[in-house]
């Protein structure tokens, strides 16, 4: 079931993929390897190793993404090549998390990620959720940038994960709710 296509581009599609699928692990996989290498070559001057990246996609909250409290979402182009993904979990009655936007690097600055971020919302609003929140690192400029544009602002840390040092909230629409920004 396709959860959102864009009039505009309509060769690209946004839908639901079990966590645990080939093709879900294999976006997981590549988003660890991205954001690993990105940390560890600016904070350690060396690439992540694979046992590191096994157990980041290990920790990957899976069983938080299915039905009925959370959902995974992946990107496709038109061939059917799955290029981005973007989870979205229940963290409270009120309250959706936002986990691991990603987009393959050859296919960054094309709206993908911008349309996994509005399927994501959706899927928040038919979950129940109000608001929806992420964390992110400050090296991880262009995912600051855009959750910027999209209208998340700063909020104050909901969790003590290390690797979290910027956090954002927005309000969603839907459930007699009014967007911010």
């Amino acid at each position: 079931m396709t959860v959102m296509s864009d009039a505009a581009a309509p060769s690209w599609t946004v839908s639901a993929e079990p966590p645990a699928s080939p093709v879900a692990v294999a976006l997981l996989r590549a988003y660890y390897t991205d954001v690993a290498d990105r940390y560890y070559v600016l904070h350690e001057g060396r690439r992540s190793t694979p046992q590191e990246i096994d157990e980041g996609v290990a920790a990957y909250p899976s069983d938080a993404l299915l039905p009925p409290h959370g959902l995974l979402l992946v990107a496709r182009d038109g061939d059917d090549e799955p290029v981005g993904c973007a989870g979205v979990r229940l963290w409270d009655a009120r309250t959706a998390e936002l986990k691991q936007v990603f987009v393959r690097p050859a296919r960054r600055g094309r709206g993908v990620a911008g349309r996994l971020l509005g399927a994501a919302e959706a899927a928040a609003v038919r979950l129940g959720a109000e608001r929806i929140r992420l964390d992110t690192r400050l090296d991880l400029t262009e995912a600051v940038a855009l959750y910027r544009r999209r209208g998340y602002v700063e909020t104050a840390p909901y969790h003590d994960d290390r690797y979290a040092e910027i956090f954002f909230e927005k309000r969603l629409v839907g459930a007699g709710t009014h967007a911010a920004g």
